[in-house]
């Protein structure tokens, strides 16, 4: 019997899935999502995500189901399970999304691709977000990615409407420490996976927490509940970014004609919100245009400005939470908790490991990337390099601890409740505690150094230095020269409106998800 195997990645939905839709047109499909022991054996891969990935694939299941299919799933190299499919149930057809992931992702595509040639499968796949592969130029993707985020969205088919196959065997999910998972923590508050939890996340968001977006997303204390919270949801494809982009077009509509102030705030919070959406996008764009971006500086003039001062002891202390620097320590000791925090605090994560520790942004990007269970790939590298400097097209961003603290936890809130050793810590010394007197720290019963941790270094006194070296570099001509080619092949297109509002060609431009 002739049939279609979709091959589900990190779409995990039935609702505008264009290669379900498609394969359900042509006859019986065979519904396989495939655990890869090499992809979960990669460094940037976690016991959260495995997790909220098993949650999201229960949802699945139940909305084919619904459909009328079943979801199989297979454990191994994804050519492995095909191959040994085909041989017991011939398929001449296999639909997926294109995926714009890690490195090991993409070497694996390429051997499905080859495998396929070789077995005269047909592999169709379709664009998921607003990333266009093999994209010539930039001057064209802003006008794809609206055409793309404005065609319908596909319905979910209808009950009952699939002619299933199963699978001639059944594997067994899996423990972690079988698909190299060696590290056993799972954040005990982070957000549960599947598509269910993720439409209540929008609706809420559209409806009631997005009136707190603008303004509220920079500080730690606000964002839990400004932000929209979609983004894990939004990385495994539970909701796709086509129906979030035109459930915030539709919500924007509705919100004109209302006579509320409240509306007013919701309708500004939302078109800030629209604008990152763009940016999602943007930024995954340069991942799938230069894969080596994961791994290698971006400008390549970069090369051995920090490779040879790597400081595991900084490295060490930062993982552990134990910088001395409470705002950073309490982030990291969220991240533990909850596997989120702002992407304001994330950026000063990277900017305090980049400049005053001086520690190269790929083993600090790795050990990120498996505290955030949002972690997107193209989204993470790009945000690693930029804040890191190693972009050469960036302003240099770098956040001061103290000053973030100041600004974004005024009265020590945040710190107090993730750091329970500085609650008695009086405000005039909680974001410097290394300058407490003794008899204020014995009165406190704070031992620095000891309960909690001494600055690893001078914070001004390192920064200053580590700024001055990446700016000398950045001033000489031959890595000013290689600036242009780098803007032209990543840079946005869109133009910024002059007062007569006529540009013939929008000059290329830095995107920034800086607040």
């Amino acid at each position: 019997m002739a049939y279609t195997v979709v091959w589900f990645k990190r779409d995990l939905r039935v609702h505008d899935h264009a290669p379900l839709a498609h394969a359900a047109a042509q006859g019986p499909v065979l519904c396989l999502y495939v655990l890869e022991p090499s992809l979960w054996a990669q460094p940037d891969s976690a016991l959260q995500h495995l997790q909220f990935l098993r949650e999201s694939l229960r949802d699945l299941a139940q909305q084919l189901r619904g459909c009328g299919a079943r979801l199989q799933l297979a454990v191994g190299e994804v050519t492995e399970v095909l191959a040994r499919l085909h041989a017991l149930q011939p398929f001449a057809r296999l639909a997926s999304h294109e995926e714009t992931g890690n490195g090991v992702t993409y070497a694996r595509d390429r051997a499905v691709a080859r495998w396929c040639r070789q077995q005269g499968v047909d592999w169709q796949e379709w664009p998921q977000h607003g990333v266009v592969r093999r994209l010539p130029s930039r001057d064209r993707w802003h006008g794809l990615w609206q055409a793309h985020m404005q065609a319908p969205c596909l319905p979910a088919p209808p009950a009952a409407s699939l002619q299933s196959i199963a699978l001639p065997w059944r594997d067994a999910w899996p423990a972690p420490q079988a698909m190299g998972l060696t590290d056993a923590h799972d954040p005990p508050r982070r957000q549960r996976g599947g598509r269910a939890l993720g439409q209540q996340v929008l609706h809420d968001f559209l409806h009631r927490c997005g009136v707190a977006y603008r303004g509220g997303i920079s500080s730690p204390l606000t964002a839990p509940t400004a932000c929209s919270r979609l983004s894990p949801y939004l990385a495994l494809g539970s909701l796709g970014m086509r129906e979030v982009v035109q459930a915030t077009q539709q919500q924007q509509l509705r919100l004109k004609t209302a006579d509320d102030p409240q509306a007013g705030r919701l309708r500004q919070s939302l078109a800030a919100f629209m604008s990152r959406m763009h940016w999602h996008c943007h930024f995954i764009q340069k991942l799938e245009s230069e894969p080596e971006l994961e791994w290698r500086n971006l400008h390549r003039g970069y090369d051995g400005l920090r490779e040879d001062a790597w400081n595991p002891a900084h490295f060490d202390a930062l993982q552990a939470g134990r910088t001395g620097w409470p705002m950073v320590d309490a982030c990291v000791a969220m991240l533990r908790e909850t596997g989120w925090i702002n992407f304001r605090m994330r950026a000063m994560l990277v900017s305090v490991a980049a400049y005053p520790l001086w520690l190269h942004w790929r083993p600090v990007g790795l050990w990120l990337a498996r505290q955030f269970l949002d972690y997107e790939p193209g989204i993470h590298w790009s945000q690693m390099q930029m804040q890191a400097g190693t972009t050469g097209i960036n302003t240099t961003r770098v956040y001061n601890p103290i000053k973030q603290a100041q600004d974004h936890d005024p009265h020590g809130v945040f710190v107090r409740q993730w750091l329970p050793a500085l609650r008695r810590v009086p405000d005039a010394w909680l974001f410097e505690p290394w300058r407490m007197p003794p008899d204020v720290q014995a009165r406190c019963g704070v031992r620095v150094g000891q309960d909690i941790a001494a600055p690893l270094v001078d914070l001004a006194g390192a920064t200053k230095p580590a700024k001055a070296r990446v700016h000398a570099l950045r001033a000489q001509e031959p890595v000013r020269a290689a600036k242009a080619a780098i803007v032209e092949k990543h840079g946005s297109r869109l133009a910024r409106r002059s007062p007569d509002r006529r540009q013939a060609r929008p000059a290329p431009q830095q995107q920034s998800l800086d607040l």
